[in-house]
């Protein structure tokens, strides 16, 4: 599957629109970004049930700035709109399929009563 290249308009329907994604966030002058770019796109053809994307953070700086983006290149996972994973730096391939591994074994139900617990824990 291609890599899908994320902007404004299309950011939100890609990334809520689908059940699982992957985004690497990345810049043109950054060399980690440029190095992990081949890893990011050759992992993404052994996922064919995972949308793979990146957000160019020069060009789309309202992205990364809502976000937080502070270091790059930063992945995040997002899986049934729950944001998963968020982390700087690059990874080599082995370590991204396990990530996504990991990722796509988790139980989401799980998950989104974590979630619920977790809020209301904190307005208690």
């Amino acid at each position: 599957m291609a890599v899908v290249d994320l902007n404004e308009e299309n950011f939100e329907a890609t990334v809520f629109g689908n059940p699982f994604v992957i985004v690497d966030y990345w810049a043109p002058w950054c060399g980690p970004c440029k190095a992990f770019g081949p890893t990011f796109e050759a992992v993404s053809e052994e996922f064919p049930d995972i949308l793979f994307a990146k957000v160019n953070t020069e060009a789309e700086q309202a992205i990364a700035a809502h976000f937080q983006i502070r270091s790059i290149p930063t992945l995040m996972i997002f899986r049934d709109n729950i944001l998963l994973y968020s982390e700087g730096g690059a990874l080599p391939a082995g370590a991204l399929r396990e990530l996504l591994n990991k990722a796509s074994e988790l139980d989401m139900d799980e998950v989104r009563q974590q979630i619920k617990e977790s809020k209301t824990e904190a307005n208690s």
